[in-house]
């Protein structure tokens, strides 16, 4: 675990790896981990070689992961979503970055699990929602949906496009689990999304900045909320980046290549408990692993 977990006991106990005993009565909970954004080679393979004994070890029933920095820092490849889908992600959503691979754009029409933002204008490629069933036979919906502020490309009204999908979700395919991955920079949008869709979803989850933050809370209509899942990239870095040419970034102003870091793999996200019957969260706790 890094240092400053250590220096607050309460808080370690909370963050660290979760104890994840199953104390529901099986059958009425359904257990979902999300991992944020996976940087590169290092945070790729922290992923693949571990999520399915992660899976084991907490209970996990369906996980999802967000790929898109996972092919070097930028966008995803069509290799590297078999390898995550094989290795146990049910759903990878993606951002800002999910065009960056050219490769990916042919692949989105034969994979419906990979997900890209479902602001994006009508007619592009892809989807922004799924609904696939656990092995239990629960139909559990994700949501992917990218901000506008400071983030490019300016899309459509995310606000509008998240709550009429869980609608849709809700009143056409009668799901009730709905996992929403909100993919933006500031933490106000990421909010505001979690209580337009409170108690219309069962968790709203934002990614983009790298940086886990410590809000994880149960809103009042039961929608399980934290502001950043964090990243699962090297911890010795600038948000995943080697940190040298970063730091010359700033203080020359100059261009330069900013390249995966290496070294150990913090892998953060979160873990949601959910009723299956009502869609309302009854736990949220934040995922922390370091992964050498």
């Amino acid at each position: 675990m890094s240092g400053n977990l250590c220096l607050n006991e309460g808080l370690r106990q909370k963050t660290a790896s979760p104890d994840m005993g199953r104390t529901f009565s099986e059958g009425s909970m359904i257990r979902l981990l999300f991992l944020g954004d996976i940087v590169g080679e290092p945070g790729r393979k922290a992923v693949i070689n571990n999520l399915p004994d992660w899976k084991k070890e907490w209970g996990i029933d369906f996980a999802i992961v967000n790929g898109e920095n996972s092919a070097g820092g930028r966008g995803i490849t069509s290799k590297i979503s078999i390898d995550l889908l094989r290795a146990g992600a049910a759903v990878i959503t993606t951002g800002d970055h999910v065009w960056d691979q050219h490769d990916i754009v042919d692949y989105f029409e034969t994979e419906p699990r990979l997900l890209r933002p479902i602001n994006y204008p009508d007619g592009t490629v892809g989807a922004g929602s799924v609904v696939l069933e656990t092995q239990s036979g629960i139909a559990v919906g994700v949501i992917n949906v990218q901000g506008r502020t400071f983030i490019q490309p300016p899309l459509e009204n995310p606000f509008r496009a998240a709550l009429a999908e869980a609608e849709r979700l809700r009143s056409e395919e009668g799901v009730q689990v709905i996992f929403v991955d909100m993919h933006a920079e500031t933490t106000s949008e990421k909010i505001a999304m979690g209580r337009i869709l409170d108690g219309k979803v069962s968790a709203v989850v934002g990614t983009h900045t790298h940086v886990q933050t410590a809000d994880e809370q149960i809103f009042p209509g039961g929608t399980a909320f934290l502001s950043d899942a964090g990243m699962c990239g090297p911890l010795e870095s600038i948000l995943g980046r080697s940190i040298e040419p970063i730091v010359e970034r700033f203080l020359t102003s100059t261009p330069r290549r900013f390249p995966v870091a290496k070294g150990v793999v913090g892998v953060r996200g979160v873990i949601v408990d959910v009723d299956e019957t009502t869609g309302k969260a009854t736990k949220i706790e934040r995922v922390v692993e370091d992964v050498e």
